[in-house]
């Protein structure tokens, strides 16, 4: 069974930034991929980043040129620097590890608030 936990959630002003952690334990060696999702209330959850093991990243559209994703698979890591933040970007935000289509798990989800 695969762990995955976050950190680095909070409150910060529209324009500031931060930096979520996602560490996954349970496995020796990294996921194929992993990503980043949020789901402000209300709404579906979303694909916000993704990165494979090989190192190749997908972006949504609304985070492009203000969040980077990024791992350390040799501490099965993945981080997500989020810049520019603005109230829109107010969601939880979860860390998704796939290892295959039957083998997938979900974080518990960090809460990111933008308000002034």
């Amino acid at each position: 069974q695969v762990q995955l936990v976050e950190s680095g959630g909070g409150l910060v002003q529209p324009g500031g930034s931060l930096r979520l952690s996602c560490a996954a334990s349970g496995r020796r060696f990294p996921a194929n991929a992993m990503s980043w999702y949020r789901q402000a209330p209300g709404k579906q959850r979303e694909l916000v980043a993704t990165m494979a093991s090989a190192g190749t990243t997908n972006y949504a559209d609304f985070v492009k040129g203000r969040f980077t994703i990024t791992r350390d698979n040799a501490k099965n890591t993945v981080y997500l620097q989020m810049n520019a933040l603005t109230p829109d970007d107010t969601a939880v935000y979860y860390c998704y590890a796939f290892y295959s289509f039957a083998d997938a798990y979900w974080g518990q989800g960090t809460q990111v608030t933008v308000s002034s």
